[in-house]
């Protein structure tokens, strides 16, 4: 007797999805019928040019936008990270991370403990009274990771959060993400510039053309964890992907 296998739902799902910011002659057309599905659990890359989307489609699946046409489906709670910590500078470390406790409802006490909790995960314990401007950049990001955490998202949204981090705290931090995924199950959507950190992060990386964004190829990433951003396979489909945006920005003029 054969028995069914139910796949879980998606966690993330665009169906037919644009986005024209705008209207008449000055209209800009950010998204063009994008669909993408992300399983529960997948980290997801989003590369592209600048100004092809992948910030709009964030924003769109974290509900600040709605589309056009078409839909967005996400199953479970979101949380947003950007390339800045937006840490409030009045507010310890431990206290960026209970704002979000806060807004759940959680009681004072158990607010404090769970910040502490968090920042440990983070690698930040003995750092929560710290004011964000007595931390260096890559510890306000975990800080920033930590607040993300303290949301118990389903979906975590990182909008280029390493970008502006030198190479050895990005791939610290890289290290960091991998092992804290790998233990929540969390589904990302990663947007980055750089190629060889989509290929060292992700399980798929998704490349959007030049405005209006459109999904022009996928790129799945079989390479076992943990991955170094320097080793030979990471650079070598990194370079296949790079190759393939070069004909897109060119084919723009860009």
């Amino acid at each position: 007797m054969s028995t069914a296998v139910t796949e879980a739902p998606a966690a993330v799902t665009l169906s037919g999805v644009s986005k024209v910011h705008g209207h008449g002659r000055g209209a800009v057309h950010a998204l063009d019928q994008v669909s993408l599905t992300a399983p529960p659990g997948e980290f997801t890359c989003l590369i592209g040019a600048s100004g092809c989307g992948k910030s709009t489609l964030l924003s769109l699946v974290a509900g600040l936008d709605k589309p056009t046409s078409g839909q967005v489906t996400v199953g479970g709670r979101v949380a947003l990270m950007f390339q800045e910590p937006g840490l409030f500078p009045w507010l310890s470390a431990a206290g960026n991370v209970e704002v979000a406790l806060r807004a759940r409802g959680i009681g004072r006490a158990e607010r404090k403990r769970r910040a502490a909790e968090l920042l440990d995960v983070v690698h930040l314990g003995g750092f929560g009274k710290k004011q964000p401007h007595e931390l260096s950049g890559g510890m306000r990001q975990r800080v920033a990771l930590a607040r993300a955490l303290a949301q118990e998202a389903d979906v975590l949204l990182m909008d280029e959060p390493f970008g502006a981090l030198d190479a050895m705290t990005r791939d610290f931090l890289h290290d960091e993400l991998d092992r804290i995924c790998a233990g929540r199950n969390l589904t990302v959507l990663f947007v980055t510039h750089n190629v060889r950190e989509a290929v060292r992060l992700g399980d798929r990386v998704i490349l959007l053309s030049s405005r209006p964004g459109r999904i022009i190829a996928e790129y799945p990433v079989p390479m076992q964890r943990p991955r170094r951003i320097d080793s030979a396979p990471v650079a070598e489909l990194a370079g296949t992907i790079t190759d393939r945006l070069r004909e897109e920005v060119g084919r723009h003029g860009k």
